[in-house]
């Protein structure tokens, strides 16, 4: 990539009081000779960007830093300028703690970084982007999102625990086997994944189980392998969620000799 062409990022790793919350943080730089317009897969997770320079479109919207809930169907972004900042992707516990809202009135949005973090938004995007060093930038973040979410609040282990299962069997744990572990009904339940996660619990098993569709395809496992491994009723069922959850079809995220998989936040 040239310096003024393309895409360039830095990840690095959450610290230990954020990796609860955050499952990945990446500083990054975009600017193409055109707009690039994408569809960004459904994730178990919430996207968090942190950006500044040119505004962006997503979810139909002109926005520049935001945030929002998990999703049941992708989001079509579209870059028209160049942009860099910093990306978060939070656990949904990290998205509650850091909102402080429920999960629910997020579900399938984007919203505007100042409507989540209120007045302290715009300085915080300052901050970072004022800050020249890419690691400095993703040090900061870490040290200023990490006290954000310690100020957020408390959540019982519950859901958590039953978050860990789900992803622990890529989707397949049933509704009920979670209610019977948790000594809860069916209702409290649900009640609680809209109030923690924002989506009922059988919706987030299929957004798991499409993530782990996707690995096993980026690995080069067959569709109907896949298919049958993550739990599809059959190949067509898996190709219908992969349209729904992430614009795509299977055959177009296995690897091939010479080709690439899109780029996603799910990536």
């Amino acid at each position: 990539m040239s310096a003024t062409s393309g895409l360039a990022m830095v990840e690095a790793a959450p610290s230990a009081a954020l990796r609860p919350y955050v499952t990945r943080l990446c500083a990054y730089r975009e600017h193409y000779a055109e707009p690039v317009t994408r569809s960004e897969m459904a994730m178990p997770g919430s996207v968090l960007v942190l950006a500044f320079g040119t505004p962006m479109e997503a979810g139909g919207q002109r926005v520049r830093a935001f945030g929002g809930g998990l999703g049941d169907r992708f989001t079509v972004t579209r870059v028209a300028g160049p942009s860099e900042g910093v990306e978060v992707f939070l656990t949904p516990f990290g998205a509650r703690r850091l909102y402080g809202l429920p999960m629910r009135h997020l579900t399938n949005r984007v919203v505007p970084i100042s409507d989540l973090l209120g007045p302290r938004a715009d300085a915080f995007v300052e901050r970072l982007a004022e800050t020249a060093s890419w690691r400095a930038r993703l040090a900061l973040a870490d040290r200023l999102l990490s006290e954000r979410i310690a100020a957020g609040p408390e959540l019982g282990p519950e859901l958590p625990w039953a978050w860990a299962r789900l992803l622990e069997t890529g989707g397949r744990l049933s509704v009920a086997s979670l209610a019977d572990a948790l000594g809860w009904s069916h209702r409290h339940l649900v009640a609680r994944f809209h109030d923690q996660v924002g989506l009922p619990p059988k919706t987030a098993a299929r957004v798991i189980r499409f993530g782990r569709a996707l690995r096993l395809l980026r690995a080069g496992t067959a569709p109907a392998v896949a298919a049958a491994e993550c739990g599809f009723y059959d190949q067509a069922h898996m190709n219908r969620e992969f349209r729904v959850l992430g614009d795509t079809t299977p055959g177009q995220i296995r690897p091939r000799p010479g080709g690439a998989a899109p780029a996603s936040w799910a990536s």
